[in-house]
């Protein structure tokens, strides 16, 4: 990743994060419109970290509130009735959800999640289920309201952001406002709830970094400076704009860019999975490119008479995937991933459930079983 796409997309996640229409599906968006590789789920997560330490200024005062109060709670039962002793239960119960869904999904976050028409669905939906909720339900509670079953409430639609195109503060603050919470209050409780989830994924992901990801560590780093700046900014509007607005002109945007982002897919202006081999670098696409061009010119190919009949040692066909560097299965013609043991689809662009016994593979996102087409060399 270079150094000018780090700063753009670092400008799209500080300007996405705390807007109700999820920072992640717009990385995965702004990625394909401009023909890059998905920067990838660990960039997503580390690069949110920085937007995270602008929630932790912003709310410095309540965060410190909250840990010494409850810190002192544990041996001053005087304290525990206290709601800044409270809330450090409250987000520390509402963040289990995410925890255990985040690592039990891992796998599908970093693939099939990441499928562009799976981010154009969720943003209609959740745009329209977001619309719904401020429109219609009765908001009256404060954070003083918040119990333990409406914070593990919170948690489970906070989870719900481990698909991109949800919205972490979308599905959290909508889960808010059915539970009767007044805007500005769900807004601070899913921030505040955000804080320990970004932070513990951000540097589980921090691992995968200079590795098999897109994004290097230059580039992580300097996106996740940029997106905390434009946070600090961003979460400062927000507070006061819920203060006297409604959602409805984010509904109105979630919706028109999720059917934007379904017209381009089906005009075949996007790849629905186009970036999304992030694995590998560039220099890694540009050498598996370069391979055909090596291919003899007519002139020797003629005086070549052994070609047509090749024996497996002398075939030029690679044994090897070029873009994603997998070892082929002669048998089934198709790369395995040695990391999910599954066999990798170049069509589909994404692993695949194969049954060797019918020689049928199921596509993960339709559930539809087909007949992958084997490898074929480029001529």
């Amino acid at each position: 990743m270079s150094l000018f796409e780090a700063v753009i997309l670092g400008l799209v996640q500080g300007l996405t994060e705390f807007l109700p229409i999820s920072s992640s599906g717009h990385l995965r968006v702004v990625s394909a419109l401009f023909g890059w590789p998905d920067p990838g789920a660990a960039f997503t997560a580390v690069s949110q970290i920085g937007t995270e330490l602008a929630v932790v200024i912003y709310f410095r005062q309540r965060i410190w509130a909250i840990i010494s109060t409850w810190t002192r709670s544990l041996v001053n039962r005087d304290l525990r009735g206290d709601i800044n002793a409270r809330m450090g239960w409250y987000v520390i119960i509402g963040t289990i959800p995410i925890v255990v869904l985040g690592l039990l999904l891992e796998d599908q976050i970093d693939s099939v999640f990441r499928d562009l028409r799976l981010v154009a669905l969720n943003l209609i939906i959740f745009g329209v289920i977001l619309g719904i909720a401020d429109r219609f339900a009765r908001k009256h509670r404060e954070l003083e309201d918040l119990n333990v079953p409406r914070g593990l409430s919170f948690g489970l639609f906070q989870a719900l952001a481990l698909i991109p195109g949800v919205s972490r503060s979308g599905g959290t603050i909508t889960g808010g406002m059915f539970l009767g919470f007044k805007r500005k209050d769900a807004a601070e409780y899913a921030f505040l709830l955000a804080i320990p989830a970004v932070f513990g994924s951000g540097l589980y992901k921090l691992t995968d970094i200079g590795e098999n990801e897109y994004a290097g560590w230059a580039a992580t780093i300097v996106g996740t400076l940029i997106a905390g700046v434009v946070g600090f900014v961003v979460i400062a509007w927000l507070m006061r704009f819920i203060s006297t607005h409604s959602f409805m002109p984010f509904v109105y945007y979630r919706v028109g860019l999720g059917i934007l982002i379904l017209a381009l897919v089906s005009w075949g202006a996007l790849d629905p999975q186009g970036g999304a081999e992030s694995q590998q670098s560039r220099s890694d696409v540009a050498t598996a490119q370069e391979e055909p061009d090596e291919e003899p010119t007519p002139e020797s190919s003629a005086e070549s008479s052994p070609e047509p009949t090749p024996t497996p040692s002398a075939d030029p066909s690679p044994s090897v995937d070029p873009v994603t560097g997998w070892e082929i299965d002669p048998e089934v013609g198709l790369p395995r991933n040695p990391d999910t043991g599954l066999y990798h689809d170049p069509n589909l662009g994404m692993d695949v459930d194969y049954d060797e016994s019918t020689g049928l593979a199921t596509n993960p996102v339709t559930g539809e079983s087909y007949e992958p087409e084997p490898y074929q060399p480029q001529d």
